[in-house]
C-alpha cells in the first residue's frame, strides 16, 4: 500500500482531534474529487515501518481522539489487507480512541467485509458533484451518508445515521 500523507491534529475529517492516514488508490474517481492526485495506487510513497512508527507516534498522544483513513480509498481492494491490518493494531494499542473511516463504496457494498465491525464510523459513497451540499457534516453531497458502524450492527443492520 502506498500513502500521500499523515496529519496530525485534524479537526475536519471526524469528531475530535485526529490523526489521518490519506492513502493512495481509489477506483471511484469521483468528478470534483477533492484529491483526485491520490487516485493512482502506485502515487504517493510506500507504507513502510517507518510510516507506521510515524502514525502510532502521533496517536499516542492523549489529547488525540482516534484515527481517521481517507485518501484515496481505504477499501480500494489492493488496500483493505493494509487497512484492516492497521484497524486490528490500533483497536489493540488504543481501545479508547476510535476510528473513522471514509470511502466511496455504499455500505450495502461492505457492510460484509471483514473487519468491518472495528470501524466505528464510516462516511460512505461516491462524491456527486450535482449534489454538492456545504451544509452537510463530514461530507461533501447529499448521497453520502455518514453511518454509525456499531449501532448499525447492533440493530441488525438497520441504518444508524450521525
Amino acid at each position: 500500500m502506498n500513502y500521500h500523507n499523515i496529519t496530525k491534529e485534524d479537526m475536519l475529517n471526524g469528531e475530535g482531534l485526529r490523526v489521518v492516514l490519506w492513502v493512495a488508490g481509489c477506483n471511484h474517481h469521483c468528478k470534483g474529487c477533492q484529491n483526485p492526485e491520490t487516485w493512482d495506487e502506485n502515487g504517493g510513497i510506500p507504507f513502510d515501518k517507518e510510516a507506521e512508527d510515524e502514525l502510532f507516534e502521533a496517536l499516542d498522544k492523549p489529547y488525540i481522539s482516534g484515527i481517521t483513513f481517507s485518501g484515496g480509498d481505504p477499501l480500494f481492494p489492493g488496500n483493505r489487507s493494509e487497512v484492516f491490518r492497521l484497524i486490528k493494531k490500533f483497536k489493540k494499542q488504543f481501545p479508547q480512541k476510535n476510528i473513522w473511516l471514509y470511502t466511496g463504496y455504499t455500505w450495502e457494498q461492505i457492510q460484509h467485509l471483514e473487519g468491518i465491525e472495528d470501524i466505528d464510523v464510516i462516511a460512505e459513497g461516491e462524491f456527486v458533484e450535482e449534489l454538492l451540499d456545504n451544509n452537510i457534516h463530514w461530507v461533501g453531497s447529499s448521497n453520502q451518508r455518514v453511518i454509525n458502524v456499531k449501532e448499525t450492527l447492533a440493530k441488525s443492520g438497520e441504518l444508524v445515521l450521525i
